[in-house]
């Protein structure tokens, strides 16, 4: 039996290209966002919220069994004009530095998943009572291009720190692990499973694209490979076998912290 599927591929597309959304409903991401923030000039904003909501009342858009769709707001006129709407999944909330910022959004959008993004120090600094803010957050995650400008940082390495802290406010949280962000170079299909592979060390999973050519390389990345789950599948068999901490024959130790890992990895491998 086939485990829920996990989301592992986000694909922004601009809200003012109602034409390139409907296109990427069909391109294999997970969930397709609709982004009414930096993708979209300010002479274009207000189209771009009412190409929006005219796309998420669409019965077909809000058909159960179609791709989810998440909106990255703008700001208040946007989520008032996007609540209730029956195709909307969820909300991405840029910017956010306070808890208030997500109890004031969760309050005009009852019922609305929540995903705040932290992109700035003080944002990170708050992240875990962003994260713990309104039982509307699903997920927290960075945005990384206003975060590297807030820091000055200059290449990957200086956001190991804010990763790792999203990772912990996430999970201390009871959320689900953060998704990285996005990989803004679409040619360097060899750089970003590279970086992929560095973010799920630090316990990051899945990723947000910028373009349907980067879904496949993000999906390998963040799904087991063939010997993890053949070596997950080996340890949980022990386990039933002989219930308890033990040492494998290879040299592994069992205990119930490695069975959890094992679960996941071989969750993970099953999705579908």
């Amino acid at each position: 039996m086939s485990s829920p599927k996990v989301a592992l591929t986000w694909l922004y597309v601009p809200g003012d290209r109602p034409e390139v959304v409907r296109k990427a409903l069909g391109s294999g991401a997970d969930v397709v966002i609709v982004d009414l923030e930096d993708a979209v000039s300010p002479d274009r904003k207000e189209y771009a919220r009412s190409a929006t909501a005219e796309l998420l009342a669409d019965p077909v858009t809000a058909d159960p069994m179609a791709v989810p769709v998440h909106v990255r707001v703008h700001g208040e006129d946007d989520v008032k004009a996007l609540v209730g709407l029956p195709g909307l999944s969820g909300m991405r909330l840029p910017k956010i530095t306070h808890a208030a910022s997500v109890h004031h959004v969760a309050a005009l959008a009852p019922g609305v998943p929540l995903y705040p993004l932290l992109e700035s120090a003080l944002g990170i600094e708050h992240a875990y009572a962003i994260a713990g803010a309104h039982h509307a957050v699903r997920g927290i995650a960075l945005g990384e291009a206003d975060l590297r400008a807030d820091l000055g940082v200059r290449d990957d390495a200086g956001l190991d720190w804010p990763r790792s802290r999203v990772v912990i406010a996430a999970r201390a949280a009871g959320l689900a692990p953060p998704v990285m962000s996005v990989y803004p170079d679409v040619r360097d299909l060899s750089g970003l499973r590279s970086s992929c592979a560095h973010g799920r060390d630090l316990g990051l999973l899945g990723r947000a694209a910028i373009h349907p050519r980067q879904l496949p390389v993000i999906e390998r990345a963040f799904r087991p490979t063939a010997r993890e789950a053949e070596a997950a599948e080996q340890l949980l068999e022990a386990f039933r076998t002989e219930a308890g901490a033990q040492a494998l024959p290879d040299g592994r130790f069992v205990d119930a912290a490695v069975v959890a890992s094992a679960e996941r990895t071989l969750s993970l491998a099953r999705r579908r």
